[in-house]
């Protein structure tokens, strides 16, 4: 970490060896500004909704905002962090970070289960193999456990007809001190569709009988889905900002977007009627036409699919993408932004532009375009 004059603190991104890595990062203008007030207000509205526990899911390094930073910012609030796997728990616990990380993957070896025992951690437990390696290992303390369900997603989890028979195997085994029960929505971000309410009901129908707390609302369910049983919620992609949903929805409408990505105009052209920009002229000016570069490409993480049209914030004025993004600079319209000129800031996603918006332009979703976040330094305020 090296101290910014702007009054916030910079991360340095992953790199192999440079000597002249801080000096690169502090010229070039590419960079994620992360504010951790607004993932802290995202946090409590999730406890807000629910009124339930919530572990702040922080894997994939936090949907590329910085892991061990947003669990630091959220460690005095949060009721626990849910990572994917065992590196990303361990990378938490190496930063000091003491409270309940969930590992939503489980293990994927039985040598795993004497690591999650030694640092404390809580393991999702997805598959009869699982079970059964908990039942043969040693251990010195008794897990945490999340038992899940396959309510109708069908990509992890225990058949309905497995569940009563894991749980108790489980509690008869010695090993396991908690169950949590659980399971994951496949189409709660379609506040239309039936499907969720029919997860619902097969997990209604599986935990019968089992006295444990259970857990079924992720981001949409949080914000689109009150009837769903959780006395734990797993906020992830609403913790960063961002709507996981197609369509206008109220509560989604209170989410702060966390990251900002920011670059500024390297070079300004004007352009007669008719000409090409970019690579492949895939925009060809249909007036004289006033041309930014900015210091913004794909190698940083922007969508290359980006269309002509794609927003962007210049100078604090709307305008859009021209031309293909390549890999190091885009091109942008200024022609209706005189104000604009070398230097002027330029913000890609945030608080004026929706990450939302550039990945429905880009033909994704907003949680990939925060994990392909790379190369540019990321920086916090909000401390």
């Amino acid at each position: 970490m090296v101290p910014c004059g702007s009054g916030f603190s910079r991360e340095e991104p992953n790199t192999d060896f440079n000597p002249n890595h801080h000096k690169a990062a502090a010229m070039r203008p590419a960079r994620a500004l992360i504010d951790l007030q607004a993932l802290r207000h995202n946090y409590r509205l999730a406890r807000e909704l629910t009124g339930a526990k919530a572990l702040a899911v922080i894997k994939a390094d936090a949907y590329g905002h910085g892991a061990v930073r947003c669990a630091l910012a959220l460690e005095a609030e949060a009721d626990g962090f849910a990572v994917a796997c065992i590196e990303e728990a361990l990378e938490l616990r190496a930063a000091g970070i003491k409270a309940p990380v969930l590992l939503l993957e489980g293990f994927f070896e039985a040598s795993e289960l004497a690591l999650i025992a030694e640092h404390d951690l809580w393991c999702v437990v997805h598959s009869l193999w699982q079970l059964e390696a908990i039942e043969k290992t040693q251990l010195h303390k008794p897990l945490t456990i999340w038992l899940k369900l396959d309510s109708g997603m069908h990509r992890v989890g225990l058949h309905p007809k497995d569940y009563h028979e894991a749980y108790q195997r489980l509690l008869a085994s010695g090993k396991v001190a908690r169950i949590v029960l659980m399971s994951h929505f496949a189409r709660a971000d379609e506040l239309d569709a039936d499907a969720t309410a029919q997860q619902i009901a097969v997990f209604e129908a599986a935990r019968q009988g089992l006295a444990a707390e259970c857990s079924l609302r992720n981001s949409p369910g949080v914000l689109g889905w009150p009837q769903a049983p959780s006395d734990w919620v797993r906020p992830g992609l609403m913790l960063y900002g961002a709507t996981p949903f197609e369509v206008a929805q109220a509560e989604a409408e209170r989410l702060q977007p966390v990251m900002t990505l920011q670059s500024r105009v390297l070079s300004v052209r004007e352009l007669p009627a008719g000409e090409p920009v970019g690579y492949g002229a895939k925009f060809v000016s249909p007036r004289p036409t006033r041309v930014g570069v900015v210091a913004m490409g794909y190698a940083d993480g922007y969508p290359r699919q980006a269309p002509n049209g794609t927003p962007v914030l210049v100078a604090g004025k709307r305008t859009q993408l021209i031309g293909r993004v390549s890999m190091d600079m885009l091109s942008i319209d200024l022609t209706d932004v005189p104000e604009a000129t070398v230097g002027s800031p330029v913000e890609l996603w945030g608080k004026h532009v929706l990450a939302s918006e550039v990945a429905a332009q880009a033909g994704t979703i907003p949680y990939q375009i925060f994990c392909n976040l790379k190369r540019v330094p990321r920086d916090y305020i909000g401390e």
